[in-house]
């Protein structure tokens, strides 16, 4: 995986095309924009994307075939309390449970650490409950739920906040070194040991909405 700053002529058409795989438009849900119906319609946005400094953009790049299949971006950007989040994520069918994403993630947060930040967060819809998993298994721990806290799309949305700190990160970055390892993947590309398991001792706290599901 290589992460590139967004640029809607270089990344524009690709990312639309690995988009518009999604039939049903369901990376879409949870966002305040989307889906776009035509590439010039993307390309709009995407320059408008890249043209700000926070949110700060990256595209996903697929080292085996060059493909874009996705962004994320660093927002909220604060060097004075030393706090930054990751948001914007938006994966495209091709690239969602590949290994590539984890390593987005984590070359995200080597970033960010690297670079004297002490808080690392992730906030998504309180409903969003794929999202809610995806922050416990890269390590974030769960901080609360902010009711009532934005209106998207016309409908509440309550905020599941998640955060990782800076003392954490010598832990959380074995966690995933051990988890990319290749030795880590049998012969098929399956996982020997998960992520969850290797980032559970560093969490501070758990879901409870998760927690909920996985005892029902």
């Amino acid at each position: 995986m290589r992460l590139e700053r967004l640029d809607a002529d270089r990344h524009a058409a690709d990312l639309h095309r690995a988009n518009s795989s999604d039939a049903e438009g369901l990376i879409w849900k949870y966002l305040g924009y989307g889906p776009f119906s035509s590439v010039s319609g993307y390309h709009h946005w995407a320059r408008e994307m890249a043209a700000l400094k926070d949110p700060h953009f990256f595209v996903l790049i697929d080292t085996e075939t060059g493909h874009a299949g996705g962004v994320m971006s660093l927002m909220r950007i604060s060097p004075e309390s030393g706090s930054i989040e990751v948001g914007h994520i938006n994966i495209a069918p091709e690239l969602q449970r590949r290994p590539a994403v984890t390593e987005a993630i984590f070359l995200l947060m080597r970033w960010v650490y690297e670079n004297g930040y002490r808080r690392f967060e992730w906030k998504c819809d309180a409903a969003n409950l794929r999202s809610r998993r995806a922050a416990e298994r890269f390590g974030f721990s769960y901080e609360g739920v902010f009711r009532q806290h934005l209106i998207v799309r016309g409908r509440n949305r309550d905020t599941a906040w998640f955060a990782c700190i800076d003392k954490e990160w010598p832990a959380l970055k074995e966690a995933y070194q051990s988890w990319l390892s290749p030795t880590n993947f049998d012969g098929n590309g399956r996982q020997i040991e998960s992520l969850a398991d290797l980032t559970r001792l560093v969490r501070v706290s758990e879901d409870p909405a998760l927690e909920k599901l996985r005892q029902s």
